[in-house]
């Protein structure tokens, strides 16, 4: 008899999961993809831009590197304030003023003359959008339970590689159209792709609940579950513990989102002159070659961070992928032109997309609700580095030598660092555990 009763109750239980599950997805963790996709399609569309802009402007490979990094430099002045700027002021109010602000600054990089104001304005971009990544971990992160952590983090991260597959086509499409009142293609496409933005962040103040107390799709006893069953429930007492930061096992974790990111920015800003260098195609076709790796990448974040979720494994679901892109992406520099050197960048796209996607999963089960925000936000603002560095690093390299060959050796390097420092945060973890069993 009691066998039936704790039967009934872990079945009523697997159905109020399911259901709240599915109204999180659909409600809450779609929207912030789209959010996530916009913000990053005005944050990299700017490498199609160059294959006309920095012929108009004069500006040499160095300085559209220097400006494509140094978003990154606002990137990590506006972290910690934007995600403070959300515990305080709740997330409808927050991403609405977010997305306003980068909308604007994106399409006022439509109209630089110099290279001062194109840096400027990307700083300004990555101030606004700082705290976005971070933040919607942080939100959603009140809603997921520990079982779906992996999938939930990862969702809102398929926006980057969908920005790419939609928006390569797209940017090569409008920078390939008559531009009206006889605006230069480059200026025209920044500009349309920033209005969207815009509208959202209107919309985005009158939908977004605060926490699951504001859910009005929620009834009560969904409420009282998530209250007790979410991976980061918050409360007004709840205070950021900032003495994590003195963990190795976050920086440990810091290093290896760098890794992770630096890889992917390091595509991000120049595979379109990489593919001109290669192929000679013009922007419509770059645009579609493009879509390549950020589709792989797609697949990858979801397939594998649904495994990593399906399996309760962590490491390895890192670590392996992030191999299989470097062995990729170096493979595909050596094949050269042709068909087997795009199944190779799909391939690295698939590696580099697993290995981001079941991250978050790792260090966040790590964490209490006092010490989630500061390291969540210490350990983007490490990925955010990577941004600032390796464009700027890719360009120089790049115009030194003439060839992308040293640039390609370098993210693949990075790539298989990032599978090295998996192995080494597994051994910590498993010593820690075992340190904290001998202490019990």
């Amino acid at each position: 008899m009691q066998l039936q009763a704790f039967t009934c109750y872990v079945t009523k239980m697997q159905i109020v999961q399911r259901s709240i599950s599915r109204q999180v997805l659909w409600r809450l963790a779609l929207p912030t993809i789209v959010f996530m996709l916009f913000s990053s399609l005005d944050r990299v569309n700017v490498s199609f831009a160059a294959l006309q802009m920095n012929t108009e402007l004069g500006f040499s490979p160095a300085q559209y590197g220097f400006g494509a990094g140094i978003l990154f430099l606002g990137f990590l002045a506006g972290q910690y304030p934007s995600v403070l700027l959300l515990q305080r002021i709740g997330m409808h109010r927050w991403i609405a003023s977010c997305a306003i602000l980068w909308g604007c600054c994106a399409a006022c990089i439509a109209f630089v003359q110099i290279p001062l104001q194109f840096y400027a304005l990307r700083v300004l971009l990555g101030f606004a959008e700082a705290g976005l990544a971070p933040g919607i971990v942080l939100y959603l992160s009140q809603f997921a339970t520990e079982r779906e952590r992996a999938t939930t983090f990862a969702l809102p991260m398929l926006a980057i590689p969908l920005s790419l597959v939609i928006g390569s086509p797209l940017s090569g499409w409008l920078m390939k159209m008559s531009a009206p009142l006889g605006m230069a293609n480059w200026r025209w496409m920044l500009i349309a792709e920033s209005v969207p933005t815009v509208a959202l962040g209107i919309a985005a103040w009158f939908y977004f609940p605060d926490g699951p107390g504001q859910a009005r799709w929620l009834d009560d006893g969904q409420r009282l579950w998530l209250e007790r069953h979410s991976a980061n429930p918050q409360s007004a007492g709840t205070r950021n513990d900032w003495s994590v930061l003195r963990e190795p096992m976050v920086w440990a974790a810091a290093l290896l989102w760098f890794c992770l990111l630096s890889g992917a920015y390091g595509i991000m800003f120049w595979l379109p002159q990489l593919i001109r260098q290669l192929s000679g195609l013009n922007s419509l076709q770059i645009g579609l070659v493009n879509v390549l790796p950020w589709a792989g990448a797609m697949l990858g974040t979801y397939v594998n961070s649904a495994h990593s979720d399906h399996s309760g494994e962590r490491f390895w679901h890192i670590g392996i992928p992030a191999a299989v892109a470097a062995l990729a992406i170096l493979s595909a520099w050596a094949l050269g032109a042709g068909i087997p050197a795009l199944a190779m960048l799909f391939v690295a796209g698939l590696g580099l997309g697993g290995a981001q996607g079941a991250f978050w999963a790792l260090p966040t089960s790590l964490l209490k609700p006092s010490t989630f925000a500061v390291a969540a936000v210490a350990i983007n603002m490490s990925g955010t580095a990577g941004g600032l560095v390796i464009p700027h690093v890719v360009g120089i390299l790049r115009e030194r030598t003439g060839s992308f060959a040293a640039p390609t050796v370098l993210i693949a390097a990075l790539l298989l660092l990032a599978a090295l420092l998996v192995a080494y945060i597994r051994r910590m973890f498993f010593h820690r555990d075992a340190a904290i069993a001998r202490a019990a």
